[in-house]
């Protein structure tokens, strides 16, 4: 699984040499998602088929896939698949009753930021206070979106957060990439 490393940076921003009042704080940390490419439907998508052999082969994900429904996001069909080496399991589920702007509302309480998957608008998602786990949500189709988690397996010691948030990432623009390719 590759590793990658990302940074922010904050800018200011030059005044003139007379007294001003501050400029005030925006009131949300929504951050702006450009256009999707094109519109990837889940309708009719099988969760298990978006990663090939190959591909799970190559992610290191070992176990077989194994489909069900995930009740968390309203009996969205999901597919679960493991890395016995490594100890992570992963999820993908295909939400196809809201948008990706689910995550960028301050009720879900998450740490949201905006990257991009396969060319495609996404977000990687942490939660506070939880180091076991990290999700990329890839807006898809209107009022759709793929969800992928990366998770701990129950190692004894739990991989680095950034480490499961890179593998989210991988697996997500696999995911996608297979998607795209298969969607005319």
């Amino acid at each position: 699984m590759a590793l990658f490393a990302s940074g922010c940076t904050w800018g200011g921003t030059a005044h003139s040499g007379r007294a001003t009042a501050p400029a005030p704080l925006p009131t949300t940390t929504k951050p702006g998602l450009p256009e999707r490419p094109r519109e990837l439907p889940l309708d009719m998508v099988d969760p298990c088929s978006l990663l090939t052999p190959r591909q799970r082969a190559e992610l290191g994900l070992d176990g077989p896939p194994k489909p069900y429904t995930d009740s968390r996001f309203s009996h969205a069909r999901a597919c679960s698949m493991r890395d016995n080496h490594r100890g992570v399991a992963t999820r993908l589920a295909l939400v196809t009753d809201q948008g990706i702007e689910v995550w960028l509302d301050g009720t879900a309480q998450v740490e949201a930021k905006p990257i991009q998957v396969a060319g495609f608008p996404a977000l990687e998602v942490r939660t506070p206070g939880q180091d076991t786990f990290c999700n990329v949500e890839v807006d898809v189709a209107d009022a759709q979106f793929l969800d992928i988690l990366l998770r701990d397996g129950g190692n004894q010691h739990v991989p680095p957060l950034d480490t499961l948030c890179a593998g989210a990432r991988e697996i997500a623009e696999e995911a996608v990439s297979t998607l795209a390719a298969n969607t005319p």
